[in-house]
């Protein structure tokens, strides 16, 4: 394995939209949310450590959650954690992270992503991941991977990248140019946007989803925090001796507040001038809600997905159930519907109506003031 390679694994999330089973004690990357026997975070790991050596796997995630980290991955040590006292969105933690392991390695490339995607071919994935890391040793940009849209979701950002233009890198051979050809100049990022929006992107045919998956060398990123949020910068650099000590946490407990919230995408991304996109199809969902995962597990004749249930259905069809193991669970005459149980709590709801969990775990804190969510 080459030792200049790194990944960051994002697992500070609450999933609200899980909710039952996701909650701010047990957040869904910590779940084993498929019925596979590992959780979310534990894929994500296992598939990295294919390619990059598990020492060199970081968890970014936040301190209430140190333990579960630990105790889910029994090969990482508390060096590999970096513990956000407080949430400040994806700048703030990429520019930590980043910080940590330039300062081990001047040489490193770094794979970020978040804990808790679907990954069909993983095969596949590697080889992507592979392509954006040689290309990122050989030049400063910035990368994301792109997925080829299958149709017109209006729940995903979307890249424009310049089809006229691929990545080339002059002082090199004609194996590695061959290796990143497919590499695009990105022209413009689009948050989530109208069906009408969307089907034009598709229609275009130089739009891909944006997964929040991206590539690039320590030092890359981190001049490009400087030029674009040098104020962030500034401050977790004003003691740049404490990476990899142990004063690294009581430095982040007191200056990590300061931080502003701001997305990657916004604070870096959408300004830089050197971001590239390679497009990809490895077969990929970013699991936000239970109707992304009731399209991916396997389902029977009537269209119903069960996960850890023993169920009988009854002129039912088209159900996502999801029980503690081993409940039985008869269900008649439910079409289309979102069926999870989880310890005292049992949440029955339309799927075209799932937008609405969010509101749903407020009005389960205020109607019973108990510790649901």
């Amino acid at each position: 394995m080459n030792k200049n390679y790194y990944a960051i694994i994002m697992a500070g999330g609450i999933g609200s939209r899980f909710w039952p089973m996701s909650t701010r004690e047990y957040p869904k990357q910590f779940h084993d949310m498929l019925g596979i026997g590992e959780s979310l975070l534990q894929r994500t790991f296992n598939r990295f450590a294919k390619l990059i050596p598990k020492e060199n796997i970081f968890i970014s995630t936040n301190k209430n959650y140190k333990n579960l980290v630990l105790e889910q991955l029994p090969t990482t040590n508390e060096k590999q954690l970096l513990l956000e006292p407080i949430m400040r969105n994806t700048a703030p933690c990429i520019l930590y992270a980043s910080l940590k392991i330039n300062d081990l390695n001047k040489d490193a490339i770094i794979v970020v992503a978040p804990s808790d995607h679907w990954i069909e071919n993983e095969t596949e994935f590697l080889k992507n991941v592979t392509t954006a890391f040689k290309a990122c040793a050989k030049k400063e940009i910035l990368m994301t991977l792109g997925i080829q849209p299958s149709n017109p979701n209006t729940g995903y950002g979307y890249i424009q990248y310049d089809v006229s233009t691929n990545l080339i890198i002059p002082e090199n051979s004609r194996q590695i140019n061959s290796i990143t050809n497919n590499i695009k100049k990105v022209a413009n990022f689009t948050e989530k946007p109208n069906l009408k929006k969307a089907k034009q992107f598709i229609n275009e045919g130089n739009y891909l989803w944006n997964a929040g998956i991206f590539v690039w060398s320590s030092q890359s990123i981190l001049n490009a925090f400087q030029k674009h949020l040098p104020k962030m910068k500034k401050i977790l650099c004003s003691n740049n001796k404490i990476w990899n000590t142990d004063f690294e946490n009581d430095f982040i407990e007191n200056n990590y507040k300061n931080l502003e919230s701001i997305s990657i995408d916004f604070g870096i991304l959408e300004k830089a001038t050197n971001v590239h996109v390679l497009p990809v199809e490895f077969g990929w969902n970013d699991l936000g809600t239970w109707g992304s995962l009731y399209e991916k597990l396997p389902k029977d004749d009537t269209k119903n997905t069960v996960v850890n249930a023993k169920t009988l259905f009854r002129n039912a069809s088209n159900n996502m159930v999801r029980t503690s193991k081993g409940k039985y669970v008869v269900i008649q005459g439910l079409n289309n519907f979102i069926v999870v149980e989880k310890d005292d709590v049992l949440l029955i709801c339309p799927k075209n109506e799932e937008q609405d969990i969010k509101q749903i775990v407020t009005e389960v804190k205020e109607k019973f003031k108990k510790k649901l969510t």
